[in-house]
This record gives structure tokens, C-alpha cells and sequence, in this order.
């Protein structure tokens, strides 16, 4: 008998042909009938819905942004009602706990966590912070792609006003949604929570439009490396520094070395310093020549033979709007930007150019 949770869609992606697998503790729709390239490329094209149900939907009182600020480099206290940011929880070492979302909102701060860590963030949170709710009764979608607003705003037409990183709560057919434009495949679009009952009444409607298709975890991963965007486990981690991972940009002014709320991070003090020195290793986009991709966990080497081993890769699979494989890594900062890297596979050195990330530029609704 299988332990794996069910998402409030089940019953809706298994009639839409999904191919289920276990993600993360849950039975996960990884593509549909049309498979992964086409459903990569329609999410560029058109509008693509994802079931990121899986995530921790949390809510904390609007007095705990000060104690949320203990564990996240991110400026929370001045963080504007109807805006959401970008945030890491770090360790005492300056790597990386999880990254999240945290949005203020007029009764509370909500959040957005990883599947994987859900139960880790919670309790860690709650260790630092009082009124710590988890969300468990309502799902969480992702609406993206250039044709998001078009589709969305035929059901919610206050979406259109909406800029990127803007949230808001609106009402449709009686409940109460909690919608963000954003997302994680560097298109513009929506993520929107929706109380469980309602949310197959409201992913059938999305899915009735004609630019609307159901999209599984893989395109979801093959999306989110062409925008350079990085993994929790893979590119980001507890021994990967917070700069070393190339997120200094989430590590807000407020926190920074001469910021008005300087560090007070678990691992600030080598975070800021490796902001302004300089840090071990450093994130890198590569282009594996020829057809073959480099999955995460191959060796890199700055040499075709012999040499030394100056990285590894962290993500890798085939970039459908590329048209080739693309790749992650973490590598040595003292290896120079304009050498040929190689990755070991299956014991041959195949040759990598370093690339600047991202892959696909991203395209949001500013």
C-alpha cells in the first residue's frame, strides 16, 4: 500500500492522461498525454497549468516580520502590503536551508515553501516565531506563460492590473482566492491558491480555454533551467553558500553591509563577507556540445585528460527552447570564465562551454 499523499487534482489529472509519480512525499503528475517537449513549448507559447499543490502554503501574524528576519536575508519589516519577495532560510555556514516566497498581505504574511522541506521550514519557524499556521485545506496552481493573463482575466479580470510580484485576494464563484503573479518557469504568470473543494471546478475551467494545457514536473524542471533558475537539492543546499548558489541579489539592501538592518541572519557573517570578497566557488551555466545531456552529479573538469576536478552539476537535461542540452553547475572561482570545461560520462570527458545564465530570458509583466 502506498504511503504517497494525494493532491485535491488526482481525479482530474489521471482523466486528463497523466503519467503519475511519487514526488516529494506525493503521487505527482510528471507529463501529460502531449509529453514533456510539447508541454514545455506550449508553456512559452501559450499558457500552461501546473498542480503545485505539493508546496507549504503558511501563514504568520503581520508583527512576526521582525522574528521572520532572524532567518532570511530578505527585508520582510519593508516589504509593501500587496507585494511578495523572494527569500532563503540560511544556515549558521551561509548555505541554504530552503528558498520561499513570502508575501504581506492586509491580515497576515503568506508563504511559500518547498515540498520536500515543508515540515523542516514549519518547525524551524516555529522555533523563532509565535503563530506560525500551516495551510492545509486549500490547493495551489501555476498559470504560465504569454497567454496567462489573457486566460485568467477572463475569470478574474482584476488580474490584468496586476504587476509582477503583486498579490492580492479576490473573490470567484463565492470563494476566496489568493493569487501572485509570479511562478517559476520565466514566463509571466499566476500562482493561485484555491480552497480544495473549489479547485477542480476552477483548474477545469482554466483547462477549457483554448490556450490552456495541463503541464507536468517535467517541463516544470526543464522551464525553470533555461530561466537559470535554481533547485532546492540540487543547486541550492545546506553546503552551497547563499553567493556561491549566484542568489546575492535575494540578500536585500536593508541586510547588507551598511543596510539599516545589517546581517541578523543565521550565517550572515560569511554571506557578507563573500558578498563583498569574493567567494570559493561560483554558480555557472553550461552548453554540453553535441546532443548528449549532463545530468546533475557529473564530475567537472578543466581539462579533457587528467587534471583536476574544479566542480560538479548540480542540474542538466535538454533545453526544448534552446534546442540543446543545458546545464548547471557549481565550480572553483579561480577556474577562468573563457575555458572549456568537461563532465565525466560514463567515464568520457565531454566538452561544456560556460555560458552566462539565464538560457531563456525571462519575460514578466513589470
Amino acid at each position: 500500500m502506498s504511503d504517497l499523499k494525494h493532491l485535491p487534482l488526482k481525479a482530474l489529472h489521471e482523466a486528463q492522461g497523466a503519467k503519475m509519480v511519487p514526488f516529494a512525499g506525493y503521487e505527482m503528475p510528471v507529463q501529460f498525454a502531449a509529453g514533456v517537449m510539447a508541454e514545455h513549448l506550449h508553456t512559452r507559447e501559450k499558457a500552461g497549468l501546473f498542480d503545485v499543490s505539493h508546496m507549504g502554503q503558511v501563514l504568520l501574524p503581520l508583527s512576526a516580520d521582525a522574528a521572520l528576519e532572524t532567518l532570511v536575508p530578505a527585508d520582510v519589516i519593508g516589504l509593501k502590503e500587496g507585494r511578495q519577495r523572494y527569500g532563503l532560510f540560511t544556515n549558521d555556514a551561509g548555505g541554504v536551508l530552503d528558498d520561499l516566497m513570502i508575501a504581506r498581505r492586509a491580515g497576515d504574511l503568506f508563504l511559500v515553501v518547498n515540498a520536500s522541506r515543508k515540515d523542516h521550514d514549519i518547525a524551524h519557524m516555529r522555533a523563532a516565531i509565535d503563530g506560525v499556521e500551516e495551510v492545509t485545506d486549500r490547493a495551489l496552481m501555476a498559470l504560465q506563460g504569454p497567454l496567462a493573463e489573457t486566460a485568467l482575466k477572463r475569470m478574474v479580470p482584476s488580474v490584468a492590473e496586476m504587476k509582477f510580484m503583486d498579490v492580492a485576494q479576490v473573490a470567484w464563484n463565492g470563494v476566496e482566492l489568493w493569487i501572485s503573479r509570479s511562478g517559476y518557469t520565466g514566463e509571466d504568470g499566476f500562482e493561485i491558491s484555491v480552497p480544495a473543494d473549489a479547485a477542480e471546478g476552477f483548474a477545469s475551467a482554466l483547462l477549457a480555454m483554448d490556450e490552456v494545457m495541463p503541464i507536468g514536473l517535467g517541463a516544470r524542471d526543464s522551464l525553470r533551467m533555461e530561466a537559470g533558475m535554481p533547485l532546492y537539492g540540487n543547486d541550492l543546499a545546506e553546503d552551497i553558500s547563499l553567493i556561491e548558489a549566484g542568489q546575492a541579489w535575494a540578500v536585500n539592501k536593508a541586510r547588507r553591509a551598511g543596510g539599516d538592518r545589517e546581517g541578523g541572519f543565521p550565517g550572515a557573517e560569511r554571506i557578507l563577507d563573500e558578498m563583498q570578497n569574493g567567494a570559493p566557488r561560483r554558480r555557472v551555466g553550461l552548453r554540453p556540445e553535441g546532443r548528449a545531456p549532463m545530468r546533475g552529479g557529473v564530475a567537472l573538469f578543466d581539462a579533457a585528460e587528467g587534471g583536476t576536478q574544479i566542480g560538479v552539476i548540480t542540474s542538466g537535461g535538454f533545453g526544448p527552447s534552446v534546442g540543446a542540452p543545458i546545464a548547471m553547475g557549481i565550480i572553483d572561482s579561480a577556474v577562468p570564465a573563457d575555458i572549456t570545461l568537461y563532465g565525466e560520462v560514463r567515464g568520457k570527458r565531454l566538452p561544456a562551454a560556460q555560458t552566462d545564465l539565464p538560457f531563456h530570458k525571462p519575460d514578466y509583466k513589470r
